[in-house]
């Protein structure tokens, strides 16, 4: 397994559907990572490879290649704290979406009044009054 900002990727699968095993890369900005790092290797004059091309095919120049062009786009650890702090940043400033965010509501403006059970958790039964 190749290790890509320190995640063991797939090797036996294509590099694009690899690349996507890091969280914060899909598959269109895995298929720019290619691009970018064939441009470097044609640069460089070495061997290309194609996005079809399978991770224990490609050498360690074309991984190091993948690796450099990887490294500018906000991955894995960095994008999860940078998610938490936009919601704590919203949560202080106290606006609508802070204040579901910390009621532990659907934020997006869905229909809580029969659904939203991911959200709001196991139901809570009230007890009804015993002997009317």
């Amino acid at each position: 397994m190749a290790r890509i900002l320190n995640i063991e990727i797939p090797s036996n699968k294509r590099v694009v559907i690899s690349l996507t095993y890091i969280l914060g890369i899909g598959k269109s900005l895995s298929k720019e990572i290619i691009v970018k790092a064939n441009e470097k290797l044609a640069k460089a004059k070495e061997k290309t490879f194609t996005e079809d091309s399978r991770v224990k095919d490609l050498s360690e120049e074309q991984l190091q290649a993948i690796r450099d062009s990887a490294k500018t786009y906000l991955t894995e650890g960095d994008l999860r704290r940078e998610v938490s702090l936009n919601i704590k940043r919203l949560m202080e400033i106290k606006c609508y979406r802070g204040i579901r965010h910390r009621k532990g509501l659907p934020v997006r403006g869905q229909v809580t009044q029969k659904n939203a059970r991911t959200r709001k958790g196991p139901r809570k039964t009230v007890a009804g009054k015993k002997g009317k």
